[in-house]
């Protein structure tokens, strides 16, 4: 099964990037994959919110050792004991891909740190903040530095975000029996 992260920042958020999280993460559960978050507030809570209205499974990869950060979505917290930018570093790992919704600061770290780990980052512009300038900013629109180690991928829409991700991404190889 897919694990696909979402990242994007925390916080009060517009309703407009309230809006675009949450169908991301609807879209994410309606195709059977498993959706990750950093746990907390803002896009994750509403990629969460969708997710979970669209009977997901929704994994929230925590910073501290508490869950009274965790939004009311998650199903599996992991608690981590680890500061935010840290914990950020586990839900890119954990994530077989990833898709950026708006983002601030730590959105863009975590993009960096997606990049440097080879994995696929899909962006969905439209949604405001980083995902916006990113292509702007990047070398030839698409890569991070120019030794063009993974192409960024950018989407307009969720639906078109999810059929990225899922026709690029690597499936994980089946559980086996030792």
């Amino acid at each position: 099964m897919r694990r696909i992260g979402v990242i994007g920042q925390s916080g009060d958020i517009p309703l407009e990037l309230q809006q675009a999280a949450e169908e991301v993460g609807r879209e994410i559960a309606l195709r059977g994959a498993i959706l990750l978050t950093g746990g907390t507030n803002g896009v994750m809570e509403w990629a969460s919110k969708g997710a979970k209205e669209a009977n997901g499974l929704v994994v929230g990869i925590l910073p501290g050792d508490t869950m009274d950060r965790a939004n009311q979505y998650i199903d599996i917290p992991i608690n981590t004991g680890l500061s935010f930018d840290y914990r950020s570093l586990i839900l890119v790992h954990s994530s077989d891909a990833l898709i950026m919704v708006g983002g601030g600061n730590g959105t863009l770290g975590e993009l960096s740190a997606a990049y440097l780990n080879l994995k696929l980052v899909v962006i969905l512009e439209p949604s405001g903040g980083w995902a916006k300038k990113v292509r702007t900013i990047a070398y030839e629109e698409a890569f991070l530095d120019e030794r063009k180690s993974i192409k960024l991928e950018y989407a307009q829409t969720a639906k078109e975000a999810l059929d990225i991700v899922l026709s690029r991404s690597v499936v994980p190889p089946p559980k086996t029996n030792y």
